[in-house]
């Protein structure tokens, strides 16, 4: 489609981008995501773009979407799988 607001980018707008996760802890991620969905359920640790320390999210269900701006989800301490950044 040609229409330029159709595919207009904006923090609640869908993801144009999605991309495989795959947890590091040193590397950022390719772009900051709007949100990512954990495909397999358990734990991420993950650093928000505005943040100076990582969080925790634990117990996190298969299917569930974390909705947060990250720049980096660690290797140390995610349990989670299957992870798809959507940006």
């Amino acid at each position: 489609m040609s229409d330029p607001q159709h595919y207009a980018d904006s923090a609640i707008a869908p993801s144009r981008a999605p991309f495989a996760i795959i947890p590091s802890d040193t590397e950022r991620l390719p772009a900051a995501t709007k949100a990512i969905y954990v495909g397999t359920g358990g734990t991420v640790v993950l650093r928000g773009v505005d943040a100076t320390n990582d969080v925790t999210y634990r117990n996190v269900a298969s299917g569930n979407y974390l909705v947060v701006c990250a720049s980096h989800v660690r290797a140390s301490g995610t349990t989670a799988g299957d992870l798809v950044g959507e940006a």
